[in-house]
C-alpha cells in the first residue's frame, strides 16, 4: 500500500488556484484520515500520521489506552488489531491535540517499525475501523493551509523543503516555509488596505467636508512607496527562481577545446564521450550538479563552428545555440595553445579582449555574451555591471600544454572572478575553477536569508506583476478627480492579485 502525505511539485500550482474557493466551503467535521509521513520504503521507523476528530479515540483503541497520554510526550505502547487484538508492533506514540497540531486538528502519531510487514500490518489494521480512510496526496498539507497553519507560500515552501538536494535550496526553503514571504506580503496587504480605506473615505466624505483635503495626496504618497518596494522586490535578477530550480550552466566553445573533458571533471564520473576527433559530441547532454551548495543544471554542447558539412553536426551546433539562449550562466572554454600560437603571430601587440572578440564572432556567441556583464571590463567597459542577468566564466583548458604561463597566469590574475585556466587531462587546478564557479553562483543566486527573501515561483511573479500594474494604473488615474471611482477599483484588483500569491483573496 502506497499513502502519501505530501505534495508533488507538480500539483502545488493546480492547488493554489482551487484552494481560495476550497477554504471557504472547508469545515473541521471532515473525515479523519491516516497514512504515513514519513516517506515509503524500509527504515527504522516509520511514522504514521492519523488527523481528524476521531483521533483520539483511534489512538486510544489502538494502543490500549484509558486516557489520553500528555501532549507532545512520547509514550511506549503496544499496538494491537482492534478486531484480531493480536499485537502488530511496539511503537511510540504521540498526541497533538488541535489546534496544537501541524493540521490544527486533533492528531496523533505512531512511530513504529520501518519494516515493510509492520508498516502494511498497521495501515491495514486502520483501515478496519470506520470512519477512517487513507489520505490522499498532500491531504495533510491541505487541511494545514485550511486551518491557517501555512498560507500557500508556507505550503510550497514545504514542498520544496522536501524535495531540496543541496544546501542553499534547503535555506531557502526553509525560510519561506516559516513565512519570510508571507510576512512581507501580508504587510503589503494590509498597507493597501488602509490606503484602500482613506481613498474610499474620501470618495464618500469629501463632499461634506468631513475628511482632511490632505489625506489622497499622503495615500498617494504611501502607495508609490509601496510600489516601489514592489518592484524591488520583483526586480531581484531571478535569484529565489534559480536557487529553487537550479542555475542553467553551458558548456561552449570551439571543438575539440575539452568541453566534455570539463563535463566529466566537474561531475568527477565519465558523463560524456571524450575523444581527439573534433565533433564528437552532437547532442545536448546535461547533468545536475552541486556547487558549494547550489544546485547547478550543467550541459555539455556541440563544438561550435561554422564550415560542416555533416548534417547531424549542424543540428547539434543548432541545439547548443539554442542551450546557450535560455541558460544563465557561459562556461566558455578555450584551448590554451590556440591563444597562445595567436599571440605569436601577431605582429603587433593584441590585449586579450581583443583575442575574445575574436573568438566569440568566430563562435558566433555575440548576442549571448553581450547580455554577460560579468566580463564587460575585459572589453574595455569601465566597471563591472552584474545586474545583466547572466555571467559568464572564460576557461582556459590544456594547461598541461603551455610551458611558459606566465601570460596565461596574469589574464587569470588581471581578471579574476571571470576567468581561470585548468588542465582536464590531468585534473590540475580544478580548486580555483571550483571556486570561480562559486562567485558565480553567488553572483546568480544571492544568499538565501529570511529578511531578504526572494520570490521562487513564476506563480509569485505573475500575481505580483498583476498587483504592480494595478498600482501603477491607479496612480496614474488618481490625478483626475472625475476618475477617482475608476482609480479605485484598481486598488482592490491589485489587493485581489496581491492575495492570491499567499491564498488570501479579498472579496
Amino acid at each position: 500500500m502506497h499513502l502519501g502525505n505530501t505534495l508533488k511539485p507538480s500539483s502545488i500550482y493546480k492547488f493554489a488556484v482551487c484552494s481560495v474557493h476550497l477554504k471557504k466551503c472547508y469545515s473541521n467535521s471532515s473525515s479523519t484520515i491516516f497514512a504515513v509521513s514519513s516517506g515509503q520504503g524500509k527504515c527504522g521507523v516509520a511514522v504514521i500520521r492519523i488527523s481528524g476528530p476521531q483521533s483520539s479515540s483511534v489512538l486510544s483503541e489502538v494502543a490500549g489506552l484509558k486516557k489520553l497520554p500528555e501532549p507532545r510526550k512520547a509514550l511506549l505502547r503496544r499496538l494491537r488489531h482492534p478486531e484480531l487484538n493480536e499485537i502488530l508492533d511496539q511503537a511510540l506514540v504521540l498526541w497533538f491535540p488541535g489546534p496544537h497540531s501541524f493540521t490544527g486538528e486533533d492528531s496523533c502519531e505512531l512511530q513504529v517499525h520501518g519494516g515493510t510487514a509492520v508498516v502494511s500490518a498497521v495501515l491495514g489494521a486502520l483501515g478496519t475501523l470506520p470512519g477512517l480512510r487513507p489520505a490522499l496526496p498532500g491531504e495533510f498539507t491541505k487541511r494545514a493551509f485550511y486551518s491557517n497553519k501555512l498560507d500557500l507560500t508556507g505550503v510550497e515552501g514545504l514542498a520544496d523543503l522536501i524535495h531540496a538536494e543541496t544546501e542553499m535550496q534547503r535555506k531557502q526553503a526553509l525560510h519561506q516555509m516559516e513565512g519570510s514571504l508571507s510576512q512581507r506580503y501580508d504587510q503589503w496587504r494590509d498597507r493597501l488596505k488602509r490606503c484602500i480605506a482613506h481613498v474610499e473615505a474620501y470618495i464618500d466624505f469629501s463632499e461634506d467636508q468631513n475628511i482632511e483635503e490632505d489625506i489622497l495626496e499622503e495615500t498617494n504618497k504611501e502607495l508609490k512607496s509601496l510600489l516601489q518596494d514592489m518592484q524591488r522586490h520583483l526586480q531581484d535578477g531571478r535569484r529565489g527562481e534559480r536557487t529553487r530550480d537550479g542555475v542553467r550552466t553551458v558548456i561552449v566553445g570551439a571543438p575539440n577545446v575539452g568541453k566534455s573533458s570539463l563535463l566529466n571533471a566537474l561531475c568527477d564520473r565519465p558523463a560524456a564521450i571524450v575523444s581527439s576527433q573534433p565533433g564528437t559530441t552532437r547532442d545536448v547532454i546535461s547533468t545536475t550538479l552541486d556547487v558549494a551548495g547550489f544546485p547547478m543544471v550543467l550541459s555539455d554542447t556541440a563544438g561550435l563552428r561554422g564550415d560542416t558539412n555533416d548534417l547531424i553536426e549542424k543540428e547539434g551546433i543548432l541545439r547548443a545555440h539554442q542551450t546557450v539562449s535560455t541558460a544563465d550562466l557561459m562556461l566558455l572554454v578555450i584551448d590554451a595553445t590556440h591563444y597562445q600560437t595567436w599571440t605569436r603571430a601577431k605582429s603587433t601587440v593584441q590585449s586579450f579582449g581583443d583575442f575574445l572578440q575574436e573568438y566569440i564572432k568566430e563562435l558566433r556567441l555575440e548576442e549571448a555574451v553581450s547580455y554577460c556583464g560579468n566580463i564587460k571590463r575585459i572589453f574595455g567597459a569601465s566597471g563591472e555591471n552584474q545586474d545583466l542577468g547572466n555571467v559568464c566564466l572564460i576557461i582556459f583548458n590544456k594547461l598541461d600544454l603551455i610551458e611558459d604561463r606566465t601570460f596565461i597566469n596574469n589574464i587569470c590574475e588581471q581578471y579574476l572572478n571571470c576567468v581561470t585556466a585548468i588542465s582536464c587531462k590531468h585534473s590540475e587546478h580544478l580548486e580555483p575553477l571550483l571556486e570561480r564557479l562559486k562567485f558565480c553562483l553567488e553572483i546568480l543566486c544571492g544568499n538565501p536569508t529570511r529578511e531578504n527573501a526572494s520570490l521562487s515561483q513564476a506563480r509569485h511573479r505573475y500575481h505580483l506583476t498583476a498587483s504592480v500594474a494595478a498600482l501603477s494604473r491607479y496612480l496614474e488615474m488618481s490625478g483626475n478627480e472625475r476618475e477617482i471611482d475608476l482609480a479605485a477599483y484598481q486598488l482592490k484588483q491589485a489587493l485581489n492579485a496581491l492575495g492570491h500569491v499567499t491564498g488570501h483573496v479579498s472579496t
